[in-house]
């Protein structure tokens, strides 16, 4: 029997001790996390028997329907990080401001925004959810925390991580030392290294997209999708479909095996449909620290300075030399549409 274990909290610290600059508040803000992270699995595995599945009968400021998971997701992560003294402002999926310090707390040094609960419409049907977090040092000077700590371009981010509960709950978290993966082990409630130095393939096996939403592509997305399925002369080696419709469970799968996630923008969602401060940059810190890469089809995420807390973003994520195919095909593809230029006659 295996005696040797490394629990999230000696890894932490152990890389803490590499930095004499160090302070631990930073370790101590993710511990905070991986607490919500264990009350949220542990309501998810009873969810069914203590009557918080379904909806909760209102829209978040998305538009989208509520699931009372997604509510208790929401208040279990704010109330783990704000009496901490760790945290300046939080912003949430599920919140329309941002969402500040009570005074009766000290205002911290870091700034954290979340999506507390990943995927929901799976709830009902026993799928996989996820949370996703991203952690910024704050820049304004003093006081609570202002729209300036929490609107940071993704290469800002000092951690970001995300905690899939499945048929196990794992935790996979950088701070810009590699991406390494944690699993839950239930019966002494600790989080222990499973996946150290998490690094994907440079070629994917897999490709996630819904394709139902194909003919409101526009026809440079629709031919790199086509190529990714082998469907081109000049495309790749045929991938494997593979879709579960939770941005976690997707890229978990992808980032391990190997393979690219898209949500690009179409003609519903000309702007992209998931969130470039909750889901995309978090994600696209991880993929660039396992040698993956992160754009919004041309752009490189880590890249893009927000303006609104809830702005939106097409995606395509995953092992680096497919998210470059499809950024050359983007780009091949709207060259030949605009064509040569035809001269006036003389």
């Amino acid at each position: 029997m295996q005696t040797s274990v490394t629990t999230i909290e000696r890894f932490i610290l152990d890389q803490e001790d590499r930095y004499p600059e160090a302070t631990g508040e930073l370790s101590n803000l993710l511990y905070d996390i991986a607490l919500a992270s264990k009350i949220i699995a542990a309501a998810i595995r009873r969810a069914g028997l203590v009557n918080i599945l379904g909806k909760a009968g209102h829209q978040n400021v998305q538009g989208e329907e509520q699931q009372k998971l997604d509510v208790f997701a929401n208040e279990t992560i704010k109330n783990c990080l704000q009496h901490t003294g760790r945290v300046c402002a939080m912003g949430s999926e599920e919140d329309e401001d941002i969402i500040p310090v009570p005074p009766e707390y000290a205002a911290g040094k870091y700034a954290v925004l979340f999506d507390p609960l990943d995927g929901s419409s799976n709830i009902d049907v026993n799928s996989a959810v996820g949370t996703i977090f991203s952690i910024y040092r704050r820049v304004s000077m003093h006081g609570r925390g202002t729209s300036s700590d929490v609107l940071q371009p993704g290469c800002k981010q000092v951690a970001a991580g995300y905690i899939m509960y499945g048929s196990s709950t794992m935790l996979v978290y950088t701070t810009g030392q590699g991406a390494h993966g944690f699993t839950l082990d239930p019966t002494i409630g600790e989080f222990l290294l499973s996946h150290p130095r998490i690094v994907t393939p440079r070629v994917g096996t897999y490709y996630s997209v819904n394709e139902s939403n194909f003919h409101r592509w526009d026809i440079e997305m629709q031919t790199a999708v086509r190529g990714l399925k082998g469907d081109l002369s000049d495309g790749v080696s045929p991938k494997n479909s593979r879709y579960i419709g939770s941005l976690v469970g997707d890229f978990h799968r992808n980032l391990v095996a190997g393979g690219i996630f898209l949500y690009p923008a179409d003609t519903k969602n000309p702007k992209g449909k998931l969130r470039l401060l909750y889901e995309a940059s978090p994600m696209a810190f991880i993929a660039e620290q396992a040698e993956g890469s992160a754009t919004d089809g041309v752009q490189r995420i880590l890249d893009i300075m927000p303006t609104d807390l809830h702005q939106r973003t097409p995606l395509v994520i995953g092992s680096r030399e497919d998210v470059g195919y499809v950024a050359d095909t983007l780009r091949r593809t709207a060259a030949r549409a605009s064509g040569p230029v035809s001269q006036p006659a003389l």
